[in-house]
């Protein structure tokens, strides 16, 4: 499961990189389009259904006239279901003046919806993975920081706890959990270990299990359970 943990956040963040470049070359070419695109009137005379799994749309097709009479027809990619469009409507036409079937309406969503498609959902699953990396690079951080300088108590052990905020093909990690009594200012602390992808119940055989604290902040911790067996990869 940690093979597929990692295969996760690494996929997230490609898949966002290759998003945000996406939207980048779309940007590009709507760019260059517009830099050299003619104006004119067209018409729609016909709607095109559009099917997949959860939405029906429709898409309006398009005629106008070039400069030099010719009659092209082109299907917007502009759907029915953002805008409303009936035959016979008349519409503002962009076109390239070398290539006249390269053509849309005249419309932000029509030019620039696929930039803004590919640069959210890019952004979010590139902040998902990054986010992911960095904050198992963070952990990881912490963890050797409070091993080297943290305090060291004795805690009570608690049980084992299968940690639910964490769901992989359908199975939870599990978690150590210990208490400690605070004597200076008798407080009960509960501490839970990092997630681990076996139950290691039957390995933990002592009553007390080492934790490190950070100094006046045992808010910050890190359990000690060196003494487990390793997950095999």
């Amino acid at each position: 499961m940690e093979k597929v943990a990692a295969i996760i956040k690494y996929t997230f963040a490609i898949i966002g990189v290759g998003m945000l470049v996406g939207a980048v070359f779309s940007y590009r070419a709507t760019s260059l389009f517009l830099a050299q695109a003619i104006k004119t009137k067209g018409a729609v005379v016909e709607l095109v259904l559009s099917e997949s799994r959860d939405t029906r749309a429709y898409q309006p097709v398009v005629q106008f006239a070039s400069q030099n009479g010719q009659i092209i027809q082109f299907v917007s990619s502009t759907s029915d279901s953002l805008f409303n469009y009936s035959r016979g409507d008349i519409v503002e036409v962009l076109y390239d003046s070398k290539n006249p079937k390269n053509a849309e309406i005249n419309g932000f969503f029509s030019l620039w919806g696929m930039v803004l498609i590919l640069g959210f959902m890019g952004g979010v699953f590139f902040l998902i993975g990054v986010g992911m990396i960095f904050a198992n690079i963070l952990r990881i951080r912490k963890d050797e920081y409070l091993k080297n300088n943290g305090v060291p108590i004795e805690t009570e052990y608690q049980g084992v706890e299968s940690d639910v905020s964490i769901t992989i093909q359908g199975c939870h990690p599990f978690r150590v959990l210990t208490q400690w009594k605070n004597p200076s200012a008798s407080e009960v602390h509960v501490f839970a270990s990092n997630s681990m992808w076996f139950n290691p119940e039957s390995y933990i055989k002592n009553k007390t299990i080492r934790v490190f604290i950070e100094n006046g902040n045992p808010k910050k911790y890190y359990i000690d359970l060196s003494f487990l067996p390793k997950f095999a990869k």
